[in-house]
């Protein structure tokens, strides 16, 4: 079994950055695909960015591509999310998912393990 905890999230006015950790624990998530996603009030889940295992292949949500980095420190068993040039439609409740596969996924049905969710609010 994989837990996983997000932290880093936070108030930040827009232009400002945060980063975000998703770190795993129980069994390694190195040798998993992990993904971001995010949920605002009344919207539904919406991914933001994926990464395999090795970190060669990595996808972008297009509303985040060139602001926001995936990254991951399999000695740490660890994923990030660098965030930078935030505005208010960041925000929302970002949450990290392991899948049983060393390919990453755009699909949250794709994903077996769910951390549970660090909330990031950008102010105008």
């Amino acid at each position: 079994q994989v837990q996983l905890a997000e932290s880093g999230g936070g108030l930040v006015q827009a232009g400002g950055s945060l980063r975000l950790s998703c770190a795993g624990s129980g069994r390694t998530v190195s040798n998993y695909a992990v993904g971001w996603f995010r949920q605002a009030p009344g919207k539904e889940r919406e991914f933001v960015a994926t990464i395999s295992w090795t970190g060669a292949m990595i996808y972008y949500a297009d509303s985040v591509k060139g602001r926001f980095t995936i990254s991951r420190d399999n000695a740490k068993n660890t994923v990030y999310l660098q965030m930078n040039s935030l505005k208010p439609d960041d925000t929302a409740d970002y949450v990290c998912a392991a899948r049983r596969w060393r390919t990453p996924a755009l699909r949250p049905y794709e994903y077996d393990y769910w951390g549970q969710g660090t909330q990031v609010t950008v102010s105008s």
